[in-house]
């Protein structure tokens, strides 16, 4: 039953504002802009105190470093769900976050499509020619220094669907850093690929948790090999928390 009540609970918190932004959007950008607003502000946090309530499903966001974080920085992260969005939204509520996402995501995703087109998302193509997919990640890296907001990027590509960290890409990062160079924060997250599926969130969220964690800031590297030593280190700082959290 609670299953039940948490379902309805999550699905009357996100179809309002979803439904509302998808007949919004072609019609007023600056009205979606405010919708979209909205998302991040009440419907993130709102998502996890139904889970809280209901499933006694906990969000545990590590404050340690938060207030040694500077004005204007990248957060790299390993990526386990569609979740990880709402997550940092919800870690780090007084910044204003972009994210690096593949296009797919701009198109037929109730709630996430309107809101990461509007706020000017980067949406990179996963096809086609490459130098597109970097035109993408220069006007992301110059809107956010210009703009003041915090760029994320997930180097592993995709979502790990067993919460093993996978492979980094350095590219998008190393453009991102090359266009607007600034500190780097590498954090760890876990607990979305319990969740990421209908049959996920049956079995994993009663008592279940996500957690999140500044693992350690960078100064803004200078050269391509520093940007490559901050990639391979905070690889490695990132699976020695998932292990101390899986061992936990």
């Amino acid at each position: 039953m609670s299953n039940i009540i948490t379902l309805a609970c999550l699905l009357l918190t996100v179809s309002v504002p979803a439904l509302m932004n998808i007949f919004v959007y072609p019609v007023s950008k600056k009205l979606s802009y405010k919708i979209s607003d909205g998302i991040v502000r009440i419907c993130a946090p709102l998502v996890f105190s139904i889970l809280s309530v209901y499933k006694n499903f906990k969000f545990k966001g590590d404050k340690n470093l938060k207030e040694e974080l500077p004005q204007q920085f990248l957060i790299m992260s390993n990526h386990q769900s569609l979740l990880d969005i709402p997550v940092y939204m919800n870690f780090l509520r007084d910044r204003d976050l972009r994210f690096v996402a593949k296009a797919e995501l701009g198109r037929h995703v109730p709630l996430v499509s309107e809101m990461l087109r509007v706020h000017e998302h980067a949406l990179v193509p996963r096809t086609g020619s490459p130098s597109v997919a970097m035109r993408t990640l220069d006007k992301f890296a110059e809107r956010t220094v210009q703009r003041g907001q915090i760029p994320v990027i997930f180097p592993e590509g995709t979502r790990s669907r067993d919460g093993k960290l996978r492979n980094f890409y350095a590219a998008g990062f190393r453009r991102i850093l090359d266009k607007a160079p600034m500190p780097v924060a590498v954090c760890a997250l876990d607990g979305g690929y319990k969740i990421s599926t209908l049959d996920g969130l049956i079995r994993n969220l009663q008592d279940g948790s996500y957690r999140v964690k500044i693992l350690k800031i960078y100064p803004a590297p200078t050269c391509k090999q520093e940007q490559l030593a901050i990639l391979e280190e905070g690889k490695a700082l990132i699976q020695s928390q998932l292990d101390e959290w899986h061992r936990g």
